[in-house]
């Protein structure tokens, strides 16, 4: 066996000769691949590299190397590091080509106004909602079809339309109003209902909210976050979900091809075409998806082979179709989480798993062998893409990018800049301690090292059908629960 071939079975727990999904899993082209190792050039010299998201990458595993041998990285690391954490600030907050949300999160940093804004925006829909139902509770337009004609039932109808418009302060001029109404004193109830929503600080949140609206920072913030792309809840940004939904079943479909076509080989050479199928969306059963905690609960395709010559089935592979290697990045923990639960089953029992295709029964020594390690994940499990491959792989997450940029010290940072002030990368010394001590910055401190894993795990669609159409399986191929029997 060759050492690429190794390196996917040194996991598993087989001990039959014959291993043609591995040999499949080690001739797949994965043109997604980076080192494990990075071949780090000099990040400390005074001549720095074009990009400094890659530096920040390159310097970042430097240290995780350090701190997982036992030493203190070397010093000049930090320095390094704040001077490319201070050059990330500055290529983001260019006028027009910069990280508008970057720019955005500054602006609510620097200004008080801004910050309120932003603040009251994050229930503004709650607080309408409320407002609503007590404006219903005594405007609705069916209760003023019960009154009859007069100042009464006319005010009620204002009421509601203001409502209905977000006209807040007018709403709230309207019911102070008419408190000094005797119409309205002397119905009780709707006295009781106006004091309530007077009374009501949602109402003066959105009334404050719409006072905001006006202020020239409030509405550059707001240019800012259109200029980042479509608003959730907009046309544009449901008709782009739709496209990337469209297109994702695409690539799960084309994946599932494959893996079919797979299934069809493997059951030939065993003697038997029934005994390999292919199945998609399969649900995890709520018998073990109880105890979920975030874990990935339904797997996009999946190969099984029949156990004996019964009804239940054993899992060889499951493959996840993802959009970009962003998209695995973030997926990733939640797979892992999601193999662990499956390993939590009962090897004598029997699990019926929902799917595309109907209910299936899955042995539980098949879902116990599952790998549950990073390093092992290999040998059971692809993500499916169709992405076009980086001229220059991006080594720096979105996700890890993103809360380099956010810390407190890099607004802070940012703010020194739009102010015209002298900014010091030493004020960013704090970020790169949090990151060699905080728990919450383990992730990006191990984030090189993940993005190796994924990107390990993930392959094009197109060289998986290859690599499939290629193969000659001589014979039977032993499942992942092939010890347990």
């Amino acid at each position: 066996m060759t050492f690429e071939a190794a390196r996917y079975t040194s996991c598993m727990p087989r001990a039959h000769p014959c291993r043609p999904i591995d040999d499949v899993l080690s001739a797949v082209a994965r043109r997604y691949r980076i080192p494990a190792i990075p071949s780090i050039p000099c990040v400390v010299a005074a001549a720095p590299m074009i990009n400094p998201a890659t530096e920040l990458a390159l310097i970042i595993e430097q240290a995780r190397i350090a701190t997982t041998q036992g030493h203190t990285p070397d010093p000049t690391l930090q320095d390094a590091f704040t001077d490319r954490l201070a050059r990330l600030i500055q290529d983001a907050m260019r006028p027009m080509h910069g990280d508008f949300a970057f720019q955005a999160m500054v602006l609510r940093h620097r200004v008080p106004r801004v910050r309120e804004y932003a603040s009251l925006s994050a229930h503004a829909e709650q607080d309408r909602r409320a407002v609503l139902s007590s404006v219903n509770a005594i405007a609705h337009p069916g209760k003023q079809q019960r009154l009859p004609p007069g100042t009464l039932r006319d005010t009620l109808a204002q009421l509601q339309a203001s409502a209905a418009s977000a006209s807040w302060s007018a709403l709230a001029d309207i019911a102070r109003l008419s408190l000094s109404v005797p119409a309205f004193t002397e119905d009780s109830a709707i006295e009781r209902g106006l004091q309530k929503l007077l009374d009501d600080p949602a109402l003066a949140r959105l009334q404050r909210l719409a006072v905001l609206d006006a202020d020239d920072a409030v509405r550059q913030y707001e240019t800012l976050w259109d200029r980042r792309g479509p608003r959730s809840g907009s046309v544009q940004a449901a008709a782009l979900g739709k496209t990337t939904q469209q297109r994702g079943a695409a690539v799960e479909a084309l994946a599932a091809q494959a893996l079919q076509a797979w299934a069809c080989k493997l059951g030939e050479a065993q003697g038997d075409p029934t005994s390999f199928r292919v199945v998609t969306s399969m649900r995890v059963p709520a018998s073990l998806a109880a105890n979920a905690d975030r874990a990935k609960t339904e797997w996009d395709a999946v190969l099984l082979r029949r156990a004996r010559k019964d009804d239940c089935w054993d899992i060889c592979l499951v493959a996840e179709v993802k959009s970009s290697v962003d998209a695995a990045t973030t997926d990733y923990p939640r797979l892992l989480r999601g193999l662990r639960l499956l390993t939590q089953a009962n090897g004598t029992a029997r699990y019926p798993f929902a799917c595309q295709e109907g209910v299936i029964e899955v042995r539980g020594a098949s879902l116990q062998a599952l790998p549950t390690d990073s390093d092992c994940a290999a040998a059971a499990v692809l993500y499916c893409c169709d992405a076009s491959t980086e001229e220059t792989p991006r080594l720096l997450n979105a996700a890890s990018r993103m809360q380099l940029l956010s810390a407190a010290e890099s607004l802070a940072y940012a703010a020194h800049l739009e102010e015209n002030a002298a900014a010091d990368p030493a004020l960013l010394q704090a970020v790169w301690n949090k990151l060699l001590s905080s728990p919450q910055w383990q992730p990006v401190l191990r984030q090189y090292a993940t993005l190796h894993q994924v990107r390990e795990l993930m392959v094009h669609v197109a060289d998986l059908a290859d690599a499939i159409a290629k193969d000659r399986p001589p014979g039977a191929c032993p499942t992942l629960a092939d010890n347990t029997r």
